[in-house]
């Protein structure tokens, strides 16, 4: 699979899988088989709800956790004060693992939403 260094060095794979929409008993089966058909990236967020799924899914596809690259978002209402890092920590537990490989902040709204006809 082809990939993207990142600005720290990092090789991030230029096609991935996300969660987005998918019910929280259903991220499990759906990640195992994108892992399964060769998808080493997984996008998930803490607004998805389906965070749990997906940590088992890693575990239980038989791929080692290094090989697999776990994109999470924090949710804007975990943006202030000590909010961002209790909800990375939360986040980790859900997932089941001791690290996310990027973790993006999550707008409520995309900014084309917000854009004006000119």
């Amino acid at each position: 699979m082809d990939t993207m260094k990142l600005n720290n060095g990092v090789e991030m794979p230029q096609l991935g899988y996300g969660v987005f929409q998918v019910a929280p008993d259903e991220a499990e089966r759906c990640v195992v088989d994108a892992l399964s058909v060769g998808y080493r990236m997984i996008d998930t967020a803490q607004a998805y709800q389906n965070e749990e799924g997906v940590g088992h899914a890693i575990r239980k596809s038989g791929v080692p956790r290094e090989e697999i690259f776990v994109v999470d978002k924090i949710w804007m209402s975990n943006y202030e004060g000590y909010a961002p890092a209790r909800s990375i920590d939360e986040s980790l537990r859900k997932l089941g693992t001791d690290y996310i490989d990027l973790m993006l902040l999550h707008p409520a709204t995309t900014p084309i939403a917000h854009s004006k006809a000119r």
